[in-house]
């Protein structure tokens, strides 16, 4: 394992006196270098497009989104799949993670196990992954054991594999079928991968997830209408959604809001499609859920 030789793991050149910095000079070399993620991600926007097409297409025919990882790789897929049923209101099992160590190495560091062949494909063969699936690996470095592992397992058993490095020609990449390989540099403390590739990581993650739950119609417009109302911040911001979209008022959103029992999809195509409850119920079940369909329907 030659450290020297990864994009992420060399010593930056403008942070070396980053311990004898002022705290705004400090500040100031950090924000230079996590602004170097949004101009490196725009270098493989076709590589993340082409991801987004493949997820949306194994969750339309009912399959899932499996998150691997270690360490901070790890955590960033299980923050965007615990994400998903309160933004899209997914079944949980829709979006997955796997993290090396199990759900207690999301607060407590488990390094060794990252280093486990045998344990990513014990851990990936668990979730029975099939060719209605996606498996997304996510590593920095690109060189994780327990994530190469696991995703070429999934590979195998005809998933669709996306790999997430940093590196550019990883080991993990060649592993997955579609590789998204960003290269942020080295980081401001040396090695530390939570800062720029953690980022940059969490970004693709981002439009991954947002991009499929798009094509698959839990978005209307930019907005949420498909979202859990299960405190009062969410109820308003259901009411706002219909009053954006339909141009109703407070009061009819909320009553169209209490006859749908809650459901913003359904009130909206009432709404919007000046309908019965019962009509808008079939209309959603032959639209599979998407909402655009539904209306257009």
């Amino acid at each position: 394992m030659k450290l020297k030789a990864l994009g992420t793991e060399r010593r930056n050149p403008a942070t070396e006196n980053l311990d004898t910095m002022s705290t705004i000079e400090f500040v100031t070399a950090m924000n230079h270098e996590d602004a170097v993620v949004p101009r490196a991600i725009k270098k493989v926007l076709p590589e993340i497009a082409r991801a987004v097409d493949v997820v949306a297409q194994c969750l339309a025919k009912g399959g899932r989104l499996i998150y691997v990882g270690t360490g901070t790789s790890g955590r960033i897929g299980a923050l965007d799949a615990s994400e998903c049923p309160p933004t899209f209101n997914t079944d949980p099992e829709m979006v997955q993670f796997l993290i090396a160590g199990g759900e207690d190495a999301l607060v407590r560091p488990t390094e060794a196990s990252e280093d486990s062949l045998e344990l990513g494909r014990k851990d990936m063969a668990s979730r029975k992954p099939g060719k209605r699936d996606a498996v997304v690996g996510i590593a920095a470095s690109g060189r994780t054991p327990y994530t190469i592992a696991a995703l070429e397992y999934a590979r195998s058993k005809g998933a669709k594999t996306i790999a997430i490095a940093c590196n550019k020609g990883s080991a993990l990449g060649k592993a997955a079928e579609f590789p998204i390989e960003i290269e942020v540099g080295p980081e401001a403390l040396t090695g530390s991968s939570r800062l720029k590739a953690g980022t940059a990581q969490k970004l693709v993650c981002n439009m991954l997830t947002t991009g499929s739950m798009t094509q698959l119609g839990y978005v209307y417009g930019n907005l949420m209408v498909n979202l859990q109302l299960k405190n009062e911040k969410l109820v308003e911001r259901g009411i706002l959604i219909l009053e954006y979209l339909t141009g109703a008022d407070r009061t009819t959103a909320l009553k169209a809001l209490d006859t749908a029992s809650m459901s913003v999809p359904l009130a909206l195509v009432m709404l919007k499609a000046d309908v019965s409850k019962a009509q808008a119920e079939k209309r959603l079940r032959k639209a599979k859920g998407n909402v655009r369909k539904a209306l257009e329907g």
